[in-house]
């Protein structure tokens, strides 16, 4: 849309996304703005690393007195974190719906869990074993398939004529996994894992699935969608102490020797010979990271306990009033890959409540990729803008190329964008201050000066002081920002 003219003001909202659907640590934090002030930070970085649930800082905290080591201890801290630790697998594995044979093994985060999967199709299946993957996913639900012979197949102009090209591809040869991503961490969207998983074993193959940026948003059923791999981070699930995990089925995590060689993967041990463990313990050498485990449980559990409905309705409720907002604004195109499968029109509005059975998607999750027309097209624009928003506005969201570079290629962006996500902690509030600034830095431009540094756009002088306990480390423009931004 092209114009000079403000967008009309926001309607209010009095069901769904009015309000933050669980507290967050940090929900009431108070940012500087250059020049003097502070503002309620407004957290629109979601999908990159979303801050902690209050329960689950709370868990963590009540862990620490007794934290002891893991497996190996007789003591009662061990016999505690020992219990929790076990407890904590289960209830992720509760979470997700998995059968009762499934493997539940805690991971660094998604891309660990991916790199071990890889690591276990090398040697189950064999380094000629082919794992198909489409064209848009993440880097890392695309760079550790190198391990194998990897076939990367071209997304569609239409989720149903990309389905038929997987399809195609799965009979074309044998194949040991399709891998894919449940939601895209820049536009949003997703395939019906239940007809992919169909697709995938109709071909002998098997279905795995990216979930970081789709559990954080919709409830999932690993035994119902009949997946057979998953993996997620808890940073994305409101976590963020540093687990993920990878679940699914044991078989190849049992026949492939240990991801990481060492303590608590082994049942014997000689000096000429080892005999390996089971999984999970197969592949958790090592002390394991019990505060993270603890907390992706306990957020998992959090989240579980939600209506069925809250989650999904309180996303789409923020995603559609962010998309209608975008839309109203000058020179601003919302990323879209399917955008008439996922209802965005060509002004950029998209309908809540799309569901498999209207299209053959879902609806999208609450992450909104953007970038500016016209004069405003270049990469840089965007890079200075999400400095402004923070910087004068104390907002926050994600400007680069978000670890996708091929789907931002083919999203006509090859320099970068600005990601706007949500999440449990978002209201209508955070939703509104964006489209509100970002219709500020279109008509106006910045009040203050920036300059571009290695690193981006940085405000100059920045005059915001940091808390105490962060002041030893040197200032400098660009200092935050992502190897994967460019």
């Amino acid at each position: 849309m092209s114009g000079s003219s403000a967008p009309p003001p926001a309607p209010h909202l009095s069901g769904p996304g009015r309000e933050a659907l669980l507290p967050v640590v940090g929900g009431d934090l108070e940012v500087p703005l250059v020049g003097g002030g502070r503002a309620r930070h407004a957290n629109l970085d979601y999908a990159a690393s979303a801050p902690s649930l209050v329960t689950v800082a709370e868990q963590v905290a009540q862990l620490l007195p007794y934290s002891a080591s893991v497996h190996r201890g007789a003591g009662f801290g061990s016999q505690v974190c020992t219990a929790v630790y076990e407890g904590a697998r289960a209830e992720v594995g509760r979470f997700l719906g998995a059968r009762r044979d499934d493997a539940v093994v805690f991971t660094r985060n998604t891309t660990d869990a991916v790199n071990l999967l890889a690591h276990c199709v090398g040697h189950t299946a064999g380094r000629s074993a082919r794992v198909v993957v489409l064209d848009l996913e993440h880097h890392a639900n695309l760079l550790p398939w190198s391990a194998v012979r990897r076939r990367v197949v071209a997304a569609r102009p239409t989720p149903e004529e990309t389905l038929d090209a997987l399809a195609t591809e799965l009979r074309a040869e044998p194949t040991a996994l399709l891998a894919v991503t449940g939601a895209s961490n820049v536009t949003g969207e997703r395939l019906p894992l239940a007809r992919l998983a169909a697709l995938a074993h109709a071909s002998g193959a098997r279905l795995f699935v990216d979930a970081a940026q789709l559990a954080p948003h919709r409830r999932i059923d690993l035994a119902g969608l009949d997946v057979d791999y998953l993996a997620l981070s808890g940073h994305k699930l409101y976590a963020p102490f540093g687990a993920g995990a990878l679940v699914g089925r044991r078989d190849w995590l049992d026949a492939a020797p240990p991801y990481l060689a060492g303590g608590g993967a082994v049942r014997e041990v000689t000096v000429t010979s080892v005999a390996w463990a089971d999984a999970p313990a197969r592949h958790e050498a090592g002390t394991p990271n019990l505060p993270g485990a603890v907390a992706l449980a306990a957020a998992c559990r959090a989240l579980g306990a939600l209506p069925a409905d809250a989650l999904v309705e309180h996303d789409e409720a923020l995603r559609h009033r962010l998309v209608k907002g975008l839309a109203g604004l000058p020179d601003v195109r919302v990323l879209s890959r399917w955008p008439a499968a996922t209802g965005i029109s060509s002004t950029g509005t998209a309908a809540t409540g799309t569901s498999d059975t209207d299209t053959g998607v879902g609806a999208p999750v609450g992450v909104v990729t953007f970038t500016f027309a016209g004069d405003r097209a270049a990469g840089a624009a965007t890079d200075l803008a999400a400095a402004y928003l923070a910087a004068e506005h104390g907002i926050s969201l994600r400007a680069g190329r978000f670890c996708a570079h091929p789907l931002l290629d083919q999203l006509g962006a090859p320099a970068g964008a600005l990601r706007a996500s949500v999440g449990v902690g978002s209201s209508a509030a955070d939703v509104d201050r964006l489209i509100e600034a970002l219709d500020l830095f279109l008509t106006s431009g910045p009040r203050w000066r920036y300059a571009l540094g290695p690193g981006g756009w940085a405000p100059t002088p920045d005059d915001r002081l940091r808390p105490d306990w962060a002041a030893s480390v040197p200032a400098s423009p660009g200092l935050a920002a992502s190897p994967c931004g460019t």
